[in-house]
C-alpha cells in the first residue's frame, strides 16, 4: 500500500465533533480488507475473521484537535475555544478552515512586531482571534458552535519524513489500514478487530464505548508519542527513525509488552521502549478497564510538533510498527 497517499487522504479529511469525513475515508479503505460495521457515533469497528475464536483489538483514534466558535463579531473576527490540547504559542498567523454553512478559510490574527512593545504572549485561547475576512457578512455563514480546523496540506520532507496536521493519530489509523491489507490474502490465526475511535482528544471517550462493544480477549492501542527535538530531554521522548515505541507502564499488560519486545528483537524490527510511571495518556488506559478489564498493550509512533498544524513523522517508523503488529497477530499462542 502507498502509505504516503494513504496519509494524504487521511490528513486531508476532517474528523472533529459531528464532522466524520476522516471516518468515512478510513472506512472506504478498510472495506477492501474487512467487514466494516459502525458501532455508534464514537467509533468504527472492522473485523477479519481468523481460524480460531479468539480476538485481538487493534485501536487508533480518528479524531483531531481543533476549535469551536464561541463568538462572531460584526467585523468578522471569531473567538474560539479549543477542542483538545493546543499550543497557543503556535497559533498566530496560522491558516484554518472554518466549517460554517460552507467551508471558508480564515487566519489566526498576529500583531506585527512594529506595533507591540514586548513579545506578545497569550494566557487563554479567547485572547487570539480568527480573521474570517468576511466583515459584517460573517454571521451569514458562521455560527456559534461551528468547528474550526487547521488548513495545512501534507508535505514530503527529506529523510523519508512527512509533515501534516492531524498525524496524531491518523498515523495510527494508517497503521491499522496497512495492517488489515496485509491479511487480505491470508487468514490470521485469530480474529483481528480494527477500531477507529472518536473523541480521544476529549477524554478517551470513543475507546471506552468501542472496546465495550467489541470486548476482545486482548488489545493493543496505536498512538503517537513525543519524538526527539531541541530542548527535549532524551528521557522524555523517543528517537525519530529508531522504530516503534513499545510502551511500558503499570497499567499495561506486562505479558503483551514483553511479547512485543521479544518479537521485535527476534525479527530484527527496529524498536525502542517508552517507560511511563503512571497511566499512558492514551486510549490504552481506558481500554484496559473496560467491562471486566481487557489485557492491553501500547505501541506508539514518534512524532514532532504534537498538536500543531505541522506535525512530523518518519515513514520508517510507520513500517516498523506495521511489521511488529503483523508479527504479533501471527504469533498468538492461545496457551499463554
Amino acid at each position: 500500500m502507498d502509505i504516503k497517499r494513504l496519509l494524504k487522504d487521511l490528513t486531508a479529511a476532517t474528523g472533529i465533533g459531528n464532522i466524520k469525513e476522516a471516518t468515512e475515508v478510513a472506512a472506504k479503505y478498510l472495506s477492501d480488507f474487512c467487514e466494516v460495521s459502525y458501532t455508534d457515533n464514537l467509533g468504527l469497528i472492522a473485523e477479519i475473521k481468523g481460524k480460531r475464536d479468539y480476538s485481538i483489538l487493534f485501536e487508533a483514534h480518528i479524531d483531531q484537535v481543533g476549535f469551536i466558535v464561541t463568538d462572531v463579531d460584526d467585523k468578522g473576527f471569531l473567538t474560539v475555544a479549543t477542542c483538545g490540547g493546543i499550543d497557543l504559542r503556535a497559533l498566530p498567523s496560522r491558516q484554518v478552515n472554518i466549517h460554517g454553512s460552507k467551508k471558508v478559510r480564515g487566519v489566526f490574527c498576529s500583531t506585527p512586531p512594529h506595533l507591540s512593545e514586548d513579545d506578545v504572549t497569550f494566557e487563554k485561547i479567547s485572547d487570539i482571534k480568527i480573521d474570517s475576512c468576511l466583515g459584517n457578512k460573517a454571521c451569514e455563514i458562521i455560527s456559534v458552535g461551528d468547528y474550526v480546523t487547521f488548513a495545512t496540506d501534507i508535505c514530503e520532507l527529506k529523510g523519508n519524513k512527512v509533515s501534516a496536521k492531524s498525524l496524531d493519530d491518523r498515523a495510527g489509523v494508517a497503521v491499522l489500514i496497512e495492517l488489515a491489507s496485509r491479511f487480505k490474502d491470508k487468514q490470521p490465526p485469530v480474529n483481528l478487530i480494527f477500531c477507529l475511535s472518536d473523541m480521544e482528544e476529549l477524554g478517551l471517550r470513543g475507546a471506552k464505548t468501542s472496546a465495550f462493544a467489541a470486548f476482545p480477549n486482548e488489545a493493543i492501542a496505536i498512538d503517537v508519542s513525543f519524538a526527539d527535538g531541541p530542548d527535549i530531554k532524551p528521557t522524555e521522548c523517543g528517537k525519530m527513525g529508531s522504530g516503534a515505541m513499545i510502551g511500558i507502564s503499570p497499567v499495561l499488560d506486562r505479558d503483551i509488552t514483553n511479547k512485543l519486545i521479544s518479537l521485535a528483537a527476534d525479527n530484527n524490527i527496529p524498536y525502542q521502549t517508552e517507560v511511563m510511571g503512571k497511566t499512558t495518556g492514551t486510549d490504552a488506559d481506558i481500554i484496559s478497564i473496560t467491562k471486566s478489564g481487557i489485557r492491553t498493550g501500547l505501541v506508539s509512533i514518534p512524532l514532532r510538533n504534537m498538536h500543531t498544524d505541522c506535525e512530523i513523522i518518519s515513514l520508517s517508523d510507520i513500517k516498523s510498527v506495521c511489521d511488529l503488529l503483523e508479527c504479533y497477530a501471527e504469533a498468538v499462542n492461545l496457551n499463554d
